[in-house]
């Protein structure tokens, strides 16, 4: 049976990642990207879908797991009656070839071992033709084909490789998988201990980079190791999460395909690198940013491809039945076809942040930026599917409105900080414009509280990015009003956030949903904010705790099981954790709200 989603690592090469569950099984990896279909997908289906298992014969769970250092190199140790053995899981940086390497070292006595190697390409309904050629094992099926070189004999069993074999003390045994495509000749595996050595050295280097030496240092790193792993070099996209399908609601239908890149996630990715020293690689986030959202600023979509790509269909795995019995197993995302006016308000803010933080501004991205405000000048009043991407009747999402007015709040502040060409005064007076609307038609007086949407009474923890962003200043008695009605009705026992209440909200699904990460990180910083700092600081480390012995959160925790549930892991989680670390080194109160 596949693990609990708290129960899995991740490895990767900065094209694509694979979850090794603390059992020694990698149940999920699509080669040779993020968005490719996997070829170990016993995750969301069955051992009949393909997975790679090393384990002590007959073991169950690893007695202890790490991550090597500041590395993502995954180490996983059994103690077992006979002795004690390592695994090390890695996956070279990518420069063309894609590797999983797996050493398994002997630390004590003698261990007995066994490999057991299940390729099903094409999300686990495509059995590879296996042939031995050149002391590899390969294997072939349509566009993919994978050689397996490994030091002890293997064989064939079920369609299936096996591999039984000891190692004693000092010992290293090692496995070898390099994808490439079939119409090439087989990929020649890299040399593991080459490849352990040079991985080890390139995340040492890489988290060596890191400026935040707070309190928190340990979880604000893992965190940037994460968002780190979630990035697909080539074009510098950050993917949601790795996974799909992996359900907010254990055997229900909310479930969906992470493998993109949001625009929802842009400013406080940028931030997060920026100030904890990734410049590189902020910069490249901004520049796939501007690469994806080229073109009419009408078709602006909230999310893309790895490379910028639009078309995202989303469709069904009817043979897959889903992690849990979670089904439909999607691919696609239908979400990408939706109409989301904050996206503006994010794409703007973060063009905003990069110019703030010395990334070399460019003429054709301010032009860029003027078509867009052109554009929401006559589109913000429209309704649309919000935030959450409510598959129900579209709204006016008051975070949309919010969003929209923190587009023009930038785009005059720039012209008159920087002397930018364009006129202040106009996008001053649609700010005005759409604050006036919010406050006389998203405020709710008798309950001192912003709603979710005009003429709707639920609440929505979006709205705690009104004094993050600086819509209304932290002190005012309608944020206060709202961080406290948001506690009131969307704070669970346990202290964490709903994003809504599903019975309030028609988002056209059933079931229901666990609490959001991303939105008790909000609550953090408003609570800050706000000059509960001390609340603020506990409710920070009661979710530091809920992070798995890895460090790595999901979409979503559910307190009613005492689970992880959602993708995993995701980017959306983990940057907020990081932007929180910093705001809570702040004194007590500093805000950044403006009127």
């Amino acid at each position: 049976m596949t693990g609990l989603i708290e129960d899995h690592g991740i490895i990767g090469d900065l094209h694509t990642a694979a979850l090794v569950d603390r059992d020694g099984t990698i149940d999920w990896l699509c080669l040779p990207r993020f968005d490719s279909a996997a070829c170990f997908a016993s995750l969301l289906g069955g051992a009949r879908n393909g997975f790679w298992r090393i384990a002590p014969t007959g073991a169950g769970a690893a007695d202890r797991r790490w991550y090597r250092g500041d590395t993502l190199i995954l180490e996983h140790v059994w103690d077992t009656p006979t002795g004690s053995v390592k695994v090390i899981d890695l996956m070279p940086p990518s420069s063309g070839q894609h590797d999983v390497v797996r050493i398994v070292e002997g630390l004590s006595g003698r261990v007995a071992m066994h490999s057991e190697l299940r390729l099903r390409f094409d999300y686990g309904r495509a059995v590879p033709w296996m042939h031995r050629t050149n002391g590899m094992i390969v294997g072939v099926v349509g566009p993919d084909s994978v050689a397996l070189h490994c030091d002890v004999p293997t064989y064939g069993r079920a369609l299936t490789t096996h591999s039984d074999f000891t190692v004693e003390a000092g010992q290293q045994v090692s496995f070898v998988l390099a994808w490439g495509p079939s119409h090439r000749p087989p990929a020649e595996p890299a040399d593991p201990r080459e490849a352990l050595d040079t991985t080890e050295a390139f995340w040492t280097d890489w988290a060596g980079k890191c400026t935040y030496d707070g309190p928190y240092r340990d979880a604000v790193l893992r965190s940037l190791l994460t968002l780190k792993a979630l990035t697909y070099q080539p074009t510098g996209g950050i993917v949601a999460a790795p996974t799909t399908s992996l359900p907010e609601d254990i055997g229900g239908v909310r479930n969906w395909d992470y493998r993109y890149c949001w625009l929802r996630d842009s400013a406080f990715t940028l931030d997060a690198l920026i100030r904890s020293g990734y410049s590189e690689e902020a910069r490249a986030w901004r520049d796939w940013l501007i690469r994806a959202i080229g073109g009419s600023p009408a078709e602006l979509q909230i999310m893309y491809g790895l490379g910028g790509e639009r078309r995202l269909t989303e469709y069904e795995l009817d043979w897959l039945t889903g992690y849990e019995k979670s089904q439909p197993v999607r691919i696609g995302n239908a979400a990408a076809d939706q109409l989301q006016i904050d996206v503006y308000g994010e794409v703007i803010d973060t063009l905003a942040r990069a110019r703030m933080h010395g990334l070399p501004p460019e003429r054709h991205v301010w032009a860029l930026q003027e078509k867009l405000m052109e554009h929401l000048e006559s589109a913000w009043d429209q309704p649309d599917e919000g935030l959450w991407e409510v598959r129900g009747p579209r709204r006016h999402f008051v975070h949309s409105k919010v969003l929209s007015w923190v587009a023009a709040d930038r785009t005059a502040r720039e012209i008159e900080r920087y002397g930018l060409p364009g006129q202040p005064d106009r996008w001053k007076a649609m700010r005005a414009t759409i604050m006036n609307d919010v406050l006389k038609h998203g405020y709710d007086p008798q309950r001192n509280t912003f709603t979710q949407s005009y003429g709707h009474p639920a609440l929505d923890a979006a709205l705690l990015q009104i004094p993050i962003v600086g819509f209304l200043p932290p002190d005012d008695p309608r944020v206060i009003g709202t961080v406290d009605a948001i506690i009131e009705d969307l704070c669970l026992d346990s202290g964490l956030v709903l994003r809504y209440r599903t019975e309030h909200t028609v988002d056209g699904l059933p079931g229901d949903e666990g609490a959001f990460l991303a939105c008790t990180f909000w609550l953090v910083e408003a609570l800050h904010l706000t000059g509960r700092a001390e609340r603020a600081r506990e409710l920070f480390e009661h979710v530091l705790s809920l992070r798995n012995d890895l460090g790595l959160l999901a979409e979503e925790y559910d307190p009613r099981i005492g689970r992880m549930v959602g993708n995993f892991p995701q980017a959306l989680s983990h940057i907020p954790l990081v932007t929180a670390a910093y705001l809570l080194a702040e004194m007590p109160g500093h805000g950044t709200g403006n009127a």
